[in-house]
């Protein structure tokens, strides 16, 4: 028979900031590729409820948690009760990210100028959220001797980004942990990457991607012609979680339209 290499079967996955967006896609990919079950995290827990009823009406097994990847026992009251009740996590999608889950009350300011508590609001959410995260499930997987860590970040992590320099800083800083990670935990049988994303049309980009004259000026740097959907970045994390990629790990894998190219 043939196998089903990017199935996950036998596997709970946590997508975290999976309310909406590329997480709600993530969450979705691994729910209809036969995951025993997914965790739905949000800030809002009426983003999560909605994506897991989305879930079991595709007749999968969800739950929906409510946590703040940046309040560390928060973290781990969520993996403990996941654990608890669907079994230990075998695969974790770093996604909840860009400014936290109060974009409005982030100060947009030269980086020079800003208050450190803006510098908190991207560090907090885009490297802390990934550190806790990562270290509630690892104890899990060490003991399952198999685990898939996937984190998203950005191509500001890989190139920089003017006038989102701390946001660059912390990106680039999950993708240097998740290396880290590799380098530690492969003896474990657990990989550890990351995928470096350009703009994806999501909630949070409404605003660029739907203005005409906006979209077409920053689509000029492309050469492939088009905005990311969520599903482009849900095929890599699939295949990053799956056996397929079993023998990948430490990598940064660029879902970017060619934005930027990548040896």
């Amino acid at each position: 028979m043939e196998k089903q290499i990017l199935s996950l079967k036998g596997r709970v996955c946590l997508v975290t900031g999976a309310g909406q967006g590329i997480g709600r896609q993530v969450a979705l990919h691994f729910a209809s590729s036969g995951a025993d079950a997914v965790v739905v995290n949000d800030f809002h827990q009426d983003r999560a409820d909605d994506v897991a009823e989305e879930i079991k009406a595709m007749g999968g097994q969800a739950m929906a948690i409510s946590a703040d990847v940046t309040d560390r026992a928060s973290v781990n009251e969520m993996v403990s009760k996941a654990s608890r009740e669907l079994g230990t996590i075998g695969v974790l999608v770093n996604n909840a990210g860009n400014m936290g889950a109060k974009p409005d009350e982030v100060e947009m300011a030269p980086f020079w100028t800003a208050s450190t508590d803006t510098w908190d609001a991207f560090l907090a959410v885009n490297l802390y959220g990934v550190l806790n995260c990562t270290s509630a499930v690892i104890p899990g997987m060490i003991e399952d001797k198999s685990g898939r860590l996937v984190t998203i970040v950005s191509d500001a992590g890989r190139v920089g980004e003017s006038g989102l320099e701390i946001y660059s800083a912390a990106k680039a800083g999950a993708a240097g942990f998740m290396r880290g990670v590799a380098r530690s935990m492969g003896r474990h049988g657990i990989t550890a990457n990351s995928v470096a994303i350009a703009t994806t049309r999501t909630p949070g980009v409404a605003d660029v991607t739907e203005d005409a004259e906006r979209a077409k000026r920053m689509l000029s740097q492309y050469t492939i012609r088009r905005f990311g959907e969520p599903e482009d970045v849900a095929n890599m994390a699939l295949f990053l979680a799956s056996d397929a990629a079993s023998w990948i790990t430490g990598q940064t894998y660029p879902v970017n339209g060619g934005f930027s190219f990548n040896l």
